[in-house]
């Protein structure tokens, strides 16, 4: 049955639209086997992706069974899911699946990041997504697209390549969801690093105490059933063509610390902190931590797209230009149900931001980026990621053949009305009637 499943998803293809020609591919991972408590951490090298020269138009992924069927929250927490694009030199052998980020210091690989200010390999993915993965739009709108596969691009000797990393927790029967899925160390017994490194002083959760394989607290005398689960990705495109603008990629991070030396500024992106309890509660009877760090805009650019990633206890996340004008704000849905996509308790998805009137930020401008949690409670190894698409150019349609072509059939409408008011008024001489023509639009 799941070879079935898989030969069904590995290639299909959807035309939605004569004109424009969107494709759809449907890909499984590899499977991942989990239990209760059980973590995965896995990096997926060389996956299913679409070749050629083409535009992405939107990225989509959950965590289904073996029968396709979507596995909700509270089973597996999806913590998240991340996609990075690479070279590969051709004819160079190298594990399809590992525990671990095996490309640095390789001459085998290039990595090939987002146009990001995150240094370190800190946050250099194309796309990437985690609870919220099911409610959360990412389409690209027309005619923007994220470029791939452009021959000139690719390095000699070298072909690009796509990475996946999945990071899963299953909370089947644990003692604690909310602390399995945040990564509290005392729950998984951890007190080193996966690399043998001792937990930093003070380090009480996050990412260095549930990675791959490690297995969080369940309730005592359980024995869980072990089910093989994949994370199943939806990808649209287009094949480029010249009338496209292309968009670049942003990933800004709240715990960005930069720091200037010699002229040169370095961008420390740590991708988790913390939320200490408050000590009161504040006079709208709320507690709300609020995080905040100055980035500098490197490239000028239009905002097609923004979306925040956040946690549990999230409660929303802005990114404002030097004038403190909103860029883009990102409110977290929270589910009210059990079912996949509705699970209560755990953010199901984020509001976007696709701007209706051209959004620009200035090279150089420094913009605020907030993250706002809830502190009714204490929360670790949680995240203030903020994703931006951007254009060098906004779409402004041109006087062209097609836009002859619409001008010439508006006057012909606007003739044949105007022929007709004519008839109706010799005839029976009443009041004109108010047009209702409606103005195209290119």
């Amino acid at each position: 049955m799941i070879e079935d499943l898989r030969a069904r998803l590995s290639h299909a293809y959807l035309w939605n639209d004569d004109q424009t020609q969107v494709k759809t591919s449907v890909y499984l991972s590899k499977a991942f086997v989990m239990k209760p408590g059980s973590v995965v951490d896995r990096y997926y090298y060389d996956i299913n992706f679409p070749k050629g020269h083409v535009a992405l138009k939107s990225f989509n992924a959950e965590v289904v069974d073996g029968a396709g069927v979507p596995v909700p929250l509270h089973e597996t927490y999806l913590h998240h899911w991340v996609v990075a694009r690479y070279y590969q030199r051709i004819g160079a052998q190298v594990s399809d699946v590992s525990s671990t980020y095996d490309v640095d210091n390789n001459l085998d690989f290039k990595i090939v990041r987002n146009s990001g200010i995150c240094q370190n390999d800190s946050v250099g993915q194309y796309f990437g997504l985690g609870s919220e993965t099911r409610g959360t739009a990412t389409h690209v709108p027309d005619p923007y697209g994220i470029e791939i596969g452009k021959p000139e691009d690719v390095p000699a000797g070298f072909e690009e390549k796509w990475m996946l990393n999945v990071h899963a927790i299953d909370t089947r029967d644990v003692v604690d969801k909310l602390g399995c899925t945040e990564c509290r160390c005392d729950l998984y017994n951890i007190t080193k690093d996966k690399s043998g490194r001792p937990l930093r002083p003070g380090y009480v959760g996050g990412l260095r105490c549930c990675y791959d394989e490690t297995q969080c607290r369940v309730k005592e005398g359980v024995v869980g059933e072990s089910r093989a689960l994949y994370l199943r990705y939806t990808i649209k495109w287009v094949e480029w063509k010249d009338d496209m603008l292309p968009v670049r990629i942003y990933i800004f991070d709240v715990t960005d610390t930069p720091q200037s030396s010699g002229g040169s500024i370095t961008h420390y992106c740590r991708v988790e902190y913390d939320v200490e309890q408050c000590a009161s509660v504040m006079a709208n009877g709320r507690c709300i931590d609020s995080k905040t760090t100055s980035l500098v805009m490197p490239r000028a650019g239009y905002v097609v797209y923004g979306v925040a990633h956040q946690h549990s206890g999230g409660t929303g996340s802005t990114l404002y230009g030097e004038d403190r004008r909103v860029i883009c704000s990102s409110i977290p849905k929270y589910g009210t149900g059990e079912e996949a996509g509705n699970e209560r308790g755990f953010i199901v998805g984020m509001s976007t931001c696709y701007p209706q009137s051209s959004s620009y930020i200035s090279e150089g401008e420094t913009m605020l980026l907030e993250s706002n949690y809830s502190s009714a409670q204490d929360h670790t190894g949680v995240m203030g990621l903020f994703y931006m698409m951007i254009a060098d150019e906004v779409y402004k349609p041109e006087l062209g053949s097609s836009a002859t072509s619409i001008s010439f059939s508006a006057v012909l409408i606007i003739l044949g009305v105007a022929v007709a008011a004519a008839v109706v008024l010799g005839y029976q001489r009443r009041a004109r009637s108010r047009d209702q023509y409606q103005p195209m639009l290119i």
